[in-house]
């Protein structure tokens, strides 16, 4: 019995029996071949899809009802700043755990696992009466997110490889609608007045079924053969620059997620605190989705300098007139211009040849977690002695930084 082994997917099935199932006539195994392995790929892609909308649908809970626990457990700006601080602290923790993870085993493993423990930590949160449980949930909840954050990104950029196209943008665009997804279903809860507990446990509920029905459709047998090893040593300028550039996308991107909410019931004194956030996450979505034809037409240099301007223009629109509409349009721009800076970068770090995929989007994710985890009590603790509205100062300097390290970037990359 014959079987494909030009595509390590392909090995275990026999090929006669695939071309009986398709009648396809065997002295057309070549066809037949191409035929299966897009196939192949197509639900690769499909099941990894499912995921990063999944983990968009989970963080925007989550995000959006920052401000109910703020209610519940009656916080300052500075206690929440605090319990916020929580997450960055947690994640330091999963640093050496998710390198590890991901050049042990393949990537799908760590992946799933995580997960698990991303949907249990999602239901402790809105079960938390006390403050001990919140402060486990939302430990379980960094650690989970910072090991699942490097297996998706891993995985996507491993199967962009199979693609004759950029694809890894699009996986982002889905994170991004799962977040849309996420606040919408938030909205629904807020309106008819939906307890965090049984909002919380209906997420948790269909993340964990569906993780099981796609997880036999991830890739297999992606764990790299070398390059798998880290070694403590003069850090890679090239990885170094990628690594702050999520650093301050993630403290622009985070923060946003955390302080959208309060800053529309706080500042712009809007009672469905959602919008604010739900228009962000539409346009980041509609963004992402578009973000690798762009790539193609505009180059990722000039889009990086867009995104800048973009993040500092909306933020200063936000701050200087805080009414509705214009904190909506404000918020809208800022979307737009954190939406393809993770998808940029990841993909740039691809292109890294001093270690494996996996190990180099593990470091640049270290920073981006640092970031993610740090932007938010960072603002917490400014707007506690500051207000709010000039505590989002933080977001315009984080856009600027893209000007200088974007320019440190390419000019690095000329050179080699």
């Amino acid at each position: 019995m014959r079987f494909i082994s030009n595509h390590d997917y392909l090995n275990y099935i026999p090929l006669k029996l695939k071309l009986k199932y398709l009648s396809i006539p065997q002295n057309k195994y070549f066809c037949a071949q191409i035929f299966l392995s897009m196939q192949e790929r197509n639900l690769q892609r499909i099941s990894l899809s499912i995921y990063f909308l999944l983990s968009g649908i989970c963080f925007s809970s989550w995000a959006s009802r920052i401000p109910t626990i703020k209610d519940n457990f009656n916080f300052s700006d500075e206690q929440l700043g605090n319990l916020l601080m929580i997450m960055p602290a947690s994640a330091i923790i999963g640093i050496p755990l998710s390198g590890w993870l991901v050049s042990k085993y393949d990537s799908r493993i760590p992946q799933q696992f995580s997960y698990i423990f991303f949907a249990i930590s999602l239901l402790l949160i809105g079960y938390a009466t006390g403050l001990p449980l919140l402060i486990f949930a939302l430990f379980l909840f960094a650690v989970s997110i910072r090991i699942l954050n490097i297996s998706i990104n891993t995985q996507s950029i491993v199967l962009q490889e199979k693609f004759e196209k950029r694809i890894v943008g699009s996986f982002h665009g889905l994170w991004s609608i799962g977040g849309v997804v996420g606040v919408l279903f938030t909205t629904l809860m807020l309106k008819l007045n939906i307890s965090i507990q049984a909002h919380f446990l209906m997420v948790a509920i269909f993340t964990l079924i569906t993780i099981f029905i796609a997880y036999p459709y991830l890739i297999k047998n992606d764990k790299s053969k070398n390059g798998n090893k880290f070694r403590l040593e003069k850090p890679n300028k090239y990885i170094m620059l990628l690594g702050l550039m999520l650093f301050f996308a993630a403290i622009c991107e985070g923060g946003m997620y955390d302080w959208n909410g309060v800053y529309f019931r706080d500042v712009v004194k809007e009672e469905v605190f959602t919008y604010g956030y739900l228009l962000f996450m539409i346009c980041m979505s509609i963004y992402r989705l578009t973000i690798d034809k762009l790539i193609d037409y505009l180059g990722m240099e000039k889009l990086y300098f867009i995104s800048a301007i973009l993040i500092m223009s909306g933020v200063l629109v936000a701050i200087l007139f805080p009414q509705f509409w214009p904190a909506l349009i404000g918020f809208c721009l800022v979307g737009i211009g954190v939406s393809g800076l993770f998808p940029m970068t990841f993909i740039l770090a691809g292109k890294a040849k001093k270690y494996s995929t996996g190990i180099v989007i593990s470091i640049v994710g270290t920073y981006s977690t640092v970031g993610m985890f740090l932007g938010p009590p960072l603002i917490g603790y400014l707007a506690e002695s500051f207000g709010l509205q000039k505590a989002f100062i933080v977001f315009i300097i984080g856009g600027f930084m893209f000007i200088p390290l974007t320019i440190s970037v390419f000019n690095h990359l000329k050179k080699i």
